[in-house]
């Protein structure tokens, strides 16, 4: 008797849209990575086939007006016990303003620890609101590897 266990490729389920500048993108559902009655991170992977970022959807989250001032570094902990800094690369805001998603790019010598470890921590400097949130995943914190890996496989075809 076979017995199935949730296989990686069961969950590439890869969206894309296209950005206002023509640029094809692609991504997956945010997943929870922390939730409690006061604020909440919803985190994916997003590519442009050439560069990897990681997409944070926090919530609560400032106004547009301060919301724009985030340009710092996301600081991320991986299950290999080191921490590793994202560069800002663009913050958004979608849905008529109801969701603020902010992208940091994934520099190329650390995709491989992304595609291996699972994510610990990450320290956000929310300007507007506290100065570094902390979140401790609690949730889904192999999504980011598993994504990853999704879009890795997907590319070596």
């Amino acid at each position: 008797m076979l017995l199935s266990g949730s296989s990686i490729m069961a969950q590439c389920d890869v969206k894309n849209k296209v950005l206002a500048d023509g640029t094809m993108m692609y991504y997956f559902e945010p997943a929870n990575f922390y939730v409690t009655k006061s604020k909440s991170l919803k985190i994916n992977i997003v590519t442009d086939k050439e560069h990897y970022f990681v997409s944070l959807q926090p919530s609560p989250f400032p106004a547009k007006s301060e919301g724009k001032k985030i340009k710092d570094d996301l600081i991320i902990h991986l299950a290999d016990n080191k921490q590793y800094k994202l560069a800002h690369y663009d913050t958004q805001y979608r849905n008529n303003d109801s969701i603020m998603q902010v992208l940091y790019l994934i520099d190329d010598k650390d995709i491989e620890a992304f595609s291996n470890f699972e994510a610990i921590v990450a320290e956000i400097n929310m300007k507007g609101t506290e100065f570094v949130r902390s979140y401790n995943f609690k949730l889904h914190k192999d999504a980011i590897k598993e994504q990853l890996n999704c879009f890795l496989k997907k590319d070596e075809k």
